[in-house]
């Protein structure tokens, strides 16, 4: 199992394992990527010049905005002709973030992947159903790749209404359940409002992704569900779902640090801080061939737990807390940047300062961005001759955009 050859790796040999890694993503982002080589020439940091892992510290940071100016394929280390999957988040200007995989990427994802359903109870002899929200459709074929590669069963993702969901799990005998947490208590709620039995179900667990959970969040599911919940930590734009994962322990989220190296940073100074304190996460891709990041400052607040987990594994391990570093929402699961939303909201209504307020609406299993918008005399300027049509036409063509559902109000109140 993926788990245990990882167990016997000691610490030295794991340190060195990262250091090689993080010297060959260096070079490769070096020679291939112009952002990356200017960036390392103008720290004074060559590749060469890291020869421990506390040298990364030395390096400067990147953030989404980088992502969005170089689109669409100005991060890529490999050419087009090797990349086999390409995906695309919504980003946080007027590009969306694109991000690629070679064939290489794909198979180190799937056991990633592999190795955090591992973690919490899935063997080959279960059923794993994926209900995720579309902005996250790319997670759905993550998970459906990495359960098949361990032998497992698998429903893959195809948003459901509740009352099908339900069928789905009742007649296929589900086992494991991977979806937000915004759908699960919605579930919840829509069984109980229907009586029906939890005991009906063969469900055992749920995998939730997308956002922190807190513990009475689980507890209120295990309990009427009779089922044990998990968490895995996910980022579109390294790109994939299971960065990190909780094992049959719950002690944290063990981090997979022998293919991605995680940072914590006070988001204000930048300065690392020391473990156990609670600041900004930041990534570097240890193993990505075609879309290395280095010091990616993700916005999650987290914080690394110092004290040995029971199932003994080597990787790292951290708290992922509700907090940003950032102004980011998220909603089902995606991160939204208000910046962009109001760019768009500005470029189609065409206005020159939107007024606005926007909030999380739960709605039919899933979250929707509400956009309470103000109306004043630019809303009826003699260019906009139909103000319905042009609000409808502006819901969908954000939707599309930021990957979640959009309702757009009217209000003659300030936000």
């Amino acid at each position: 199992m993926v788990m245990h050859r990882m167990k016997n790796l000691t610490v030295e040999d794991k340190n060195q394992l990262k250091l090689e890694r993080l010297q060959c993503t260096l070079n490769r982002a070096y020679k291939n990527v112009p952002f990356h080589r200017n960036r390392l020439l103008e720290s004074s940091m060559l590749p060469e010049n890291v020869v421990s892992l506390s040298d990364i510290e030395k390096l400067p940071f990147m953030d989404r905005s980088h992502l969005g100016i170089h689109y669409p394929y100005g991060l890529f280390a490999v050419p087009l002709r090797d990349i086999v999957r390409i995906h695309t988040a919504s980003g946080t200007g007027t590009n969306p973030s694109i991000s690629g995989y070679t064939k290489t990427d794909l198979m180190i994802w799937q056991k990633l992947v592999a190795r955090s359903l591992e973690a919490s109870g899935v063997t080959s002899m279960d059923i794993l159903q994926i209900n995720l929200p579309p902005g996250l459709a790319n997670w759905g074929r993550d998970y459906k790749d990495g359960a098949e590669n361990m032998g497992a069963g698998v429903i893959p993702n195809s948003p459901l209404s509740l009352a099908k969901t339900l069928m789905v799990l009742r007649d296929y005998k589900t086992t494991t359940l991977v979806t937000t947490l915004a759908f699960a208590e919605q579930l919840m709620e829509y069984m109980f409002k229907n009586e029906r039995n939890p005991n009906e179900f063969n469900l055992k667990r749920i995998v939730l992704v997308g956002e922190p959970v807190d513990t009475e969040q689980i507890k209120n599911l295990e309990e009427h569900l009779h089922v044990d919940v998990w968490l895995n930590y996910g980022l579109s734009e390294i790109p994939g779902p299971a960065i990190a994962f909780e094992c049959l322990h719950h002690c944290g989220m063990h981090i997979n640090d022998d293919h991605i190296l995680p940072e914590i940073i006070d988001p204000v100074t930048r300065d690392v801080i020391p473990l156990g304190q609670t600041g900004e996460l930041v990534l570097t891709t240890l193993s990505a061939r075609a879309f290395p990041l280095i010091r990616f400052r993700t916005g999650d607040m987290a914080r690394f737990i110092t004290a040995p987990c029971e199932c003994g594994s080597p990787l790292i391990t951290m708290q992922w807390l509700p907090e940003r570093a950032d102004t980011m929402m998220i909603i089902s699961g995606i991160k939204i940047s208000r910046e962009q939303v109001k760019i768009y909201l500005k470029d189609a209504l065409r206005v020159n300062e939107p007024r606005c307020a926007l909030e999380k609406i739960r709605h039919g299993g899933t979250e929707i961005l509400g956009i309470a918008l103000v109306i004043d005399d630019s809303l009826f300027s003699d260019e906009i001759k139909n103000l319905e049509k042009l609000i409808n036409n502006t819901s969908e063509e954000l939707e599309e955009l930021i990957g979640v559902p959009v309702k757009i109000t009217l209000t003659e109140q300030n936000p």
